[in-house]
């Protein structure tokens, strides 16, 4: 069994090396461990040092596209690598990599197909009550939202099994940790959440510049993700709410009507029946989008299915292709991290 760690980077030279050096050379139950970095447009010297401390793969973005393209893009390479599980981890050692093996634990179990780090955020000094309180009320929402308790949804540590990675397709621009717990839970994947240590604060988050921008962008992915999994009963929320607030208005004119006094109450019927106009829309809406929801499921599948079948032909190529002398030294060839030089 394949473990394969991957690491987005951008401009970590001065904590990749410590992060490297943390990660698990062996862990029980797992044969083969190996590193992949994504560099996402760094401008310093991250690669010459994933290189350095002898990192298996090294995935390059031409420009920074941003954390969660680069999520998409490491699981992409872990799973053409032949990876069984797939953990993702910071290059901000913001994580105790000896915590890995329990990450994977479930996993091999054939318990889990998700595994989550709950970094127990209540006992993180460096965190300010209203930040806590903040990712208690975010990690609510989203177990909601996805059928399964997940105390620490914002987490990104976490592994994922390959047949999870294979029906994981990243959409979201900011950040791939919402979007993928909502996925494994609207396609019935098990979810498991671990308690997880972290190390002291290195630097400032790079994702987001000041709270309310962090929780206006996850806000707008949550409302994206659940109107994308979930459009009929969205819409028809939104619905109920606008035929609730039009039937309102409209008793009230009928009332004043039947008592003899509806020419002074005409807006009444005329708010209310644009209320209801827009719950009609709203309700509509909801049907052609679900109609929507489910072409996407099947292009989904197809997605999978096509995944699927590029994986066998990498293999099969790989397996036809006669050793040749440039392959010698490959980065693929497990390597000690210690610092080389």
């Amino acid at each position: 069994m394949k473990l394969i760690i991957q690491i987005p980077c951008l401009n970590e030279e001065e904590t990749l090396p410590q992060t490297l050096v943390d990660l698990p050379r062996r862990i029980p139950g797992i044969d083969t461990v190996e590193i992949l970095v994504i560099d996402d447009g760094s401008s310093d010297r991250t690669v010459e040092v994933a290189q350095r401390f002898g990192v298996h793969h090294i995935v390059k973005n031409g420009t920074n596209r941003g954390l969660a393209r680069s999520f998409s893009r490491g699981i992409e390479e872990a799973l053409r690598q032949g990876a069984d599980i797939i953990v993702n981890t910071d290059g901000d050692n913001q994580y105790n990599g000896a915590d890995i093996a329990k990450l994977v634990a479930p996993i091999i179990a054939g318990e889990a197909d998700v595994v989550i780090g709950d970094r127990q955020t209540a006992k993180i000094a460096h965190f300010s009550p209203f930040k806590k309180l903040l990712q208690k009320l975010g990690s609510s929402a989203v177990s909601t939202l996805a059928g399964a308790r997940v105390p620490d949804a914002v987490s990104g540590f976490r592994a994922i099994s390959r047949e999870a990675a294979l029906k994981t397709n990243i959409v979201s621009p900011f950040s791939y940790t919402i979007e993928t717990v909502l996925q494994a839970g609207r396609k019935k994947m098990t979810i498991v959440s671990v308690p997880v240590a972290t190390n002291a604060k290195t630097r400032e988050s790079r994702l987001f510049t000041n709270i309310p921008n962090f929780v206006t962008r996850q806000l707008k992915t949550l409302l994206q993700m659940y109107v994308m999994y979930s459009p009929l009963r969205a819409f028809s929320s939104l619905g109920l709410v606008l035929a609730l607030g039009g039937i309102a208005p409209v008793l009230r004119f009928l009332w004043f009507y039947a008592n003899g006094d509806g020419t002074g109450h005409l807006q009444s019927l005329v708010l209310g029946g644009v209320l209801c106009v827009m719950a009609f829309i709203a309700f509509t809406a909801g049907l052609l989008a679900d109609v929507v929801s489910r072409n996407r499921q099947l292009l989904e599948l197809t997605l999978e299915k096509v995944r699927r079948l590029e994986l066998a032909q990498d293999r099969e190529d790989t397996e036809a292709r006669p050793p040749a002398a440039s392959d010698e030294g490959d980065a693929t060839e497990p390597v000690s991290l210690r610092a080389k030089g």
